[in-house]
């Protein structure tokens, strides 16, 4: 339920109800050109490795990656990598 209350700028509004707060999240993947600064990204609402290597094949899908032609990635610590 939403309710709308008016406050002055400088009060802090207060919940007088209960209220369950409730989150959903969403992870970034995202690849960038060094150079061109080009993007490519996806919006998941998980991040492990099996969804991440998902991501990877698609990523040298699209970009037409080979033997050839690679790309470097840079990562960090996460241990889902």
């Amino acid at each position: 339920m939403l309710r709308r209350i008016w406050v002055s700028e400088m009060e802090q509004p207060i919940a007088r109800a209960r209220v369950q707060q409730k989150y959903q999240w969403l992870w970034i993947y995202r690849f960038i050109h060094p150079e061109s600064a080009e993007t490519y990204w996806w919006l998941l609402p998980k991040v492990n490795a099996k969804i991440f290597s998902l991501v990877l094949v698609d990523v040298t899908k699209e970009f037409d990656l080979s033997e050839n032609k690679r790309m470097l990635f840079v990562l960090h610590k996460a241990n889902w990598h």
